[in-house]
């Protein structure tokens, strides 16, 4: 089985060698027949396709799973850049692995990369964690975890995707949880003709764009916290201090409304201190 990277705006993008793979398979599983047949045919791609989806892969693994290991060659792509990143097949790719089926890869165009190497942004170490929930209260409550991550020692270039519709709110999220002095970038439309990066501190851009608004594929990137950003102690001592005199909820809700972070990811980690108070030996 072959995971094949197909273009993310250009078709010029689209190697010689992936087409050679999807032109030789048995069967191309596709998140949409519809968007690759554009592709497809403008290579002379005849290959049969059958759709690949969240909703259909998990129940059509074991009649795949029995035609790979009949002999048959199929191959992945997704409806733009490399598959299971953002898109189905990883259920299909862990069960080809577990059942000892050769997995192999055609590797290509990638949003995410491209709009890390665009952005000015520390290129690595970098995470990239896909779509953020569409709903704010999720969405701030996912921010704060990354928020609280950070205030442990995580310092890494954050990438996600988002719609354009949503970038705006996405943004001032953004400025609000991890503050509007970050720097950060905004992607959009890589490698077709109106192709646009936007760069500047988070604040910045949530204000353009709530101005602006956004058409088209978006990426959006936000750099890692400042040397002088707080660390791994900052959480953790506001906790302590606030422990001192107040129990594990009171302190949670105090820190947490101070520091801008979801008062779960505070309530768990207060609690963690207050054991490891009650037991030295923890």
């Amino acid at each position: 089985m072959t995971l094949v990277s197909t273009p993310i705006g250009n078709l010029g993008d689209f190697s010689d060698r992936a087409a050679a793979t999807l032109a030789e398979a048995d069967l191309i599983l596709c998140e949409d027949t519809r968007t690759s047949a554009r592709l497809l045919t403008a290579r002379g791609i005849t290959t049969r396709t059958e759709p690949l989806h969240d909703h259909n892969e998990q129940h059509r693994i074991p009649a795949l799973i029995a035609q790979l290991e009949r002999g048959r060659r199929i191959a992945i792509i997704s409806d733009a850049g490399t598959p299971l990143l953002s898109d189905p097949g990883f259920r299909l790719a862990r069960a080809a692995i577990a059942a000892d089926i050769t997995l192999t890869a055609v590797p290509g165009p990638n949003a995410a990369i491209t709009a890390l190497t665009l952005s000015g942004l520390p290129p690595h170490p970098f995470m990239f964690s896909g779509f953020l929930p569409p709903r704010s209260a999720a969405r701030r409550e996912v921010m704060g975890r990354l928020r609280a991550a950070e205030q442990a020692g995580l310092s890494a270039t954050l990438i996600w995707h988002e719609a354009p519709h949503r970038l705006a709110e996405m943004l001032a999220d953004l400025a609000d949880i991890f503050g509007t002095d970050r720097p950060a970038a905004v992607a959009r439309e890589l490698t077709k003709r109106f192709e646009e990066v936007r760069r500047g501190p988070v604040g910045t851009l949530a204000a353009w764009y709530a101005d602006n608004r956004a058409r088209g594929e978006i990426t959006v990137l936000l750099g890692p916290p400042a040397e002088d950003d707080g660390g791994a102690g900052d959480l953790d001592d506001r906790l302590r201090a606030a422990l001192a005199t107040l129990s594990v909820k009171d302190a949670a809700s105090l820190v947490a409304g101070a520091i801008n972070l979801p008062r779960r990811t505070v309530y768990a980690r207060a609690l963690e201190l207050a054991r490891q108070a009650d037991d030295p030996h923890c």
